[in-house]
């Protein structure tokens, strides 16, 4: 498959505000990865009652098809654009979504940027359950502090209920594919108590003198730093994938205690 690339002005959109939406991009394969998402909660003998969110990670790890995606160039090059030719895939979450989202944001990172790549497998529009976002809420600074602080109570805060913060509604149907920034501020509200999504979460290569923060956040996201990847997507991996898992790899093992 020919390589995919971002527009410079894909490049500034994204730099500018914190978010790119990809009409239809994947849409030649959905109905397969609708499939697979259902296939991977049936293997896991998890089924979701509709009360509350039901999630799952990692998702993607054991289902081939799913680890393929990582391989294709448009996530692929998408990600080369947003973060460098090294980036590293970090984790993946499923979901069955039930109602409202509040205002929160992914995780924060001082040196390196993390963006998150979801496929909603269902239409979802501003009202019932599409992602909204603050546009430039990526920036850090003390304003955005203020803001993310304002948000997250922002009944008490601003006298607002949470769907009515000023947004952009990113109305999604099966086959698009919506990319943001970790440290975008998000919410969604209206959603019914079946809404279904998955991503994939990706970071930039890091430095030798911070893999001491990798580490650490590997281990709040997968509940255990050592064992990050399932072994379908390792033993799977082509050498182009596997240049995106290593750091990951080796960063585990290294962390891991040596037999005596």
């Amino acid at each position: 498959m020919s390589s995919f690339t971002l527009t410079d002005h894909q490049k500034a959109f994204f730099e500018t505000f914190g978010y790119l939406v990809f009409p239809g991009l994947m849409s030649d394969c959905i109905d397969e990865i609708t499939q697979a998402f259902h296939e991977v909660f049936e293997r896991c003998g998890l089924t979701h009652g509709g009360q509350e969110r039901t999630a799952m990670t990692p998702f993607i790890d054991d289902h081939e098809r799913l680890c393929t995606l990582l391989d294709d160039s448009r996530i692929d090059g998408i990600t080369k654009c947003l973060l460098g030719d090294d980036y590293n895939y970090v984790s993946s979450d499923g979901n069955f979504y039930v109602g409202d989202t509040h205002w929160h944001c992914d995780s924060m990172h001082e040196h390196y940027d993390f963006i998150k790549i979801s496929l909603y497998l269902d239409p979802v529009g501003r009202d019932t359950g599409a992602l909204r976002v603050i546009p430039g809420s990526h920036i850090v600074n003390k304003a955005r502090e203020d803001l993310g602080f304002a948000v997250r109570d922002c009944t008490n805060a601003l006298g607002v209920h949470g769907r009515d913060v000023p947004c952009v509604s990113l109305d999604s149907n099966p086959g698009d594919l919506v990319v943001f920034h970790h440290t975008t501020l998000h919410a969604s509200y209206g959603g019914n108590e079946s809404r279904r999504m998955f991503t994939y979460n990706m970071s930039q290569h890091y430095a030798d003198e911070h893999l001491d923060d990798l580490h650490k956040y590997l281990g709040a996201v997968a509940g255990d730093a050592n064992s990050c990847y399932g072994p379908t997507l390792v033993d799977t991996a082509g050498p182009e994938r596997r240049r995106h898992l290593q750091q990951v790899l080796d960063s585990t093992s290294a962390a891991k205690p040596q037999e005596r």
